[in-house]
């Protein structure tokens, strides 16, 4: 007997219902967001748990302060604007075709595919959840098998908040997640690694699904030789360390005026001292997520060191601070590291920091413009015009000017990357518009002049077609 296939059983439900019910009116969008909020609301210190088991040792002031608050603002956010953003939109229509109108309405594309990873496991799932359901759609989220304890909590969980035909939740390893991809959603959103995004770009194609990339990559951060060097070591710093850097915008390099190098590494110092006493055994730094990833981690700056680099730990006695914590990672700041080393050609996610010193702005903007197209850029100074001028003459997924990472927190921006970085964004209305099917409405009047343009083409049309074409 064919046993059967748990990803198509699913699946199934989601979609008939999707083709059953295409009109899906704002009430009802509005109670699913509810759902979501009073789930995270009322299970916030279990989430907090199970992430914390997960990593082993996961602050849960991060967990409640980047996954529950911004899950609960973004859903405040299409709450309170949602209603709007589903209306049908009215849109000029060329002189030439009055009095006939145009306009555009929001449709729900149907059934969502959103593969979620696991160093944000309940954000970086329900910011995706949250743009597909107040654009009406129904959700089929795949957790991360490297999140484990928080995969179960959401499978377990969701059946209680929401109707098997409302939003499912799939489980497994690689190979499911390669199944789940090749499944025939209506639209599918990946957040991870750039090699894993091609694969999941490829599964999509055979269905031609349109798909959202999330990726990562090698955010920079630029300081000017005019910075509050304080301010961007504490900010550079704060963004590096949160979640031990296990953060896809995360600032992944420093680029930097050789005379500030030495004052950096002493502020960094000092600030780690200050947020991270006693890093063994403080509770408020997150753990590497697995020892591969530990092993991941310290290979890179085993082989910078093997080419020449400078390894500089920035707490005291770093190599025995993980005894007894197998995946403790102390932060350490690079110096003179070899453009060919893996820490500087890979994505390092995780509490290592490169610093690159550079001469003059340009050279510094032609290092970044060298590389792949990042998916955040971090900028630190005080003189407008050159700020502007490293805007104009880069490109990336966002920005955040003196301050890392809160470019993504904001729902009136999008959040996406470009390139290698991903495609395609989310938050907010962008998020509404990316899961909507925008469809153009051509209304005719019923009194117009298309009679003049039909044939025997003579003098008439003629006349009319000199206008048209002049």
């Amino acid at each position: 007997m064919t046993q059967p296939n748990p990803l198509q059983a699913r699946f199934d439900p989601l979609y008939q219902a999707s083709r059953q019910h295409t009109d899906v009116p704002w009430p009802l969008r509005q109670q699913r967001l509810q759902q979501l909020a009073r789930m995270v609301r009322e299970h916030r210190h279990a989430i907090a748990d199970a992430i914390h088991a997960d990593f082993g040792n996961r602050s849960r002031h991060e967990t409640d302060l980047l996954e529950v608050f911004p899950t609960l603002a973004g859903i405040r956010h299409a709450l309170k604007h949602g209603k709007q953003w589903m209306r049908p939109r009215k849109v000029a229509t060329d002189w030439w075709f009055w009095p006939a109108r145009n306009r555009i309405l929001p449709q729900p594309l149907g059934v969502v595919g959103i593969i979620a990873p696991w160093n944000y496991p309940l954000f970086l799932t329900t910011g995706p959840l949250i743009a597909a359901l107040v654009a009406g759609n129904r959700a089929l989220v795949k957790t991360s098998e490297h999140a484990p304890a928080f995969g179960q909590w959401l499978a377990h969980t969701v059946p209680q908040y929401f109707a098997d035909n409302e939003l499912a939740i799939i489980e497994g390893d690689a190979d499911v997640a390669a199944a789940f991809s090749a499944l025939p959603f209506d639209h599918l959103l990946f957040t991870g690694s750039t090699a894993v995004g091609r694969l999941v770009m490829r599964a999509a194609a055979a269905n031609l699904t349109p798909v959202t990339l999330e990726l990562g990559g090698k955010s920079p951060t630029l300081i000017l030789d005019d910075a509050d060097l304080d301010q961007a070591v504490a900010r550079v710093m704060s963004g590096k360390l949160v979640n031990a850097g296990q953060t896809c915008i995360a600032p992944d390099y420093v680029l930097l005026p050789p005379a500030l190098q030495a004052a950096f590494i002493e502020k960094a110092r000092a600030w780690v001292a200050q947020h991270y006493p006693n890093l063994a055994a403080n509770r408020d730094y997150s753990h590497i997520i697995n020892p591969t990833q530990l092993a991941r981690l310290q290979g890179y700056l085993q082989q910078a060191a093997a080419a020449g680099a400078e390894i500089v730990p920035l707490v005291p006695d770093a190599t025995n601070q993980n005894a007894g914590n197998s995946t403790l990672l102390p932060p350490h700041i690079v110096c003179n590291t070899p453009a060919h080393s893996p820490l500087m050609q890979e994505e390092i996610f995780g509490p290592l920091l490169p610093l690159v010193p550079y001469q003059q702005l340009d050279e510094a903007l032609e290092y970044i413009r060298a590389r792949p197209r990042p998916l955040a850029l971090y900028v630190f100074g005080k003189a407008q015009a050159q700020i502007d001028h490293v805007l104009r003459n880069t490109v990336s997924g966002g920005v955040s000017v003196n301050d890392t990472l809160f470019h993504v927190a904001q729902e009136n921006l999008p959040f996406g990357g470009v390139g290698a970085s991903g495609m395609g964004a989310y938050h907010g209305r962008t998020g509404f518009d990316t899961f909507s099917h925008l469809k153009p409405i051509f209304t005719q009047a019923k009194r117009n002049g298309m009679g003049l343009l039909a044939p025997p083409y003579g003098k008439t049309f003629a006349a009319i077609l000199k206008i048209l074409l002049r």
